[in-house]
């Protein structure tokens, strides 16, 4: 990295803490080991979650989750189980878990600033019996995520409020948005595989292959 001084990078924990500092104590004291009452009552009330992996050798990977509220289902104070719906088949989250189960997970519910983060030990599952009360429209998934749940805190709102990510005014207008058919077909450069191709696969997966 040419453009960064190597004298700039801090490599130890007490150089960064003599800069950065200590978390008070009610930071210090507010994580849990299990899934309270309100931890259960923010996973109820949340449609969507961000799940944290990495592979064996480290690589990490961040992936989206999103459903109705209360998608993800509560086993009791220590386990939760994410569906896994229909996707790419990429599975990248998936495949992680099985070389390192160690998973971080990002809960949000829209229009609130405070998030839900629990951290745990995961495992894949393809017992129809504990995803049959995920089923939507009759579809069982096929396989799910449980987590062993190991810490949980509840994450500030200040990155929330920095972004005004649930303000109106902050949204951009729809024209001039990214258009995900145009990355695609930049990125993918296959004969063919136009953005107006990719713009119709998407629009037919999005209307028939949720679940």
């Amino acid at each position: 990295m040419s453009f960064i001084n190597d004298q700039e990078i801090i490599l130890t924990e007490s150089e960064l803490r003599s800069i950065i500092g200590y978390p008070s104590e009610i930071v210090q004291q507010k994580s849990i080991s299990h899934l309270d009452e309100h931890c259960r009552d923010y996973i109820a009330k949340s449609p969507f979650l961000f799940i944290s992996t990495s592979n064996a050798s480290g690589k990490c990977d961040v992936s989206p989750r999103g459903d109705a509220a209360g998608f993800v289902h509560v086993v009791d104070d220590h386990y939760l189980v994410i569906p896994e719906r229909r996707g790419n088949k990429r599975m990248d989250s998936l495949c992680n878990i099985l070389s390192n189960p160690e998973v971080g997970l990002i809960f949000l519910i829209p229009g609130l600033g405070e998030t839900l983060r629990v951290n745990g030990r995961a495992f894949i599952t393809k017992d129809s019996e504990l995803l049959k009360p995920m089923a939507v429209n009759q579809i069982i998934p096929t396989v799910g995520i449980v987590v062993a749940v190991e810490e949980c805190f509840l994450h500030c709102a200040k990155a929330f409020k920095r972004s005004g990510l649930w303000e109106l005014e902050t949204r951009i207008e729809k024209e001039k948005l990214p258009s995900a058919s145009k990355i695609l077909s930049a990125h993918i450069k296959l004969e063919g595989i136009t953005s107006e191709v990719i713009a119709a696969n998407l629009e037919e997966g999005y209307a028939k292959r949720l679940y």
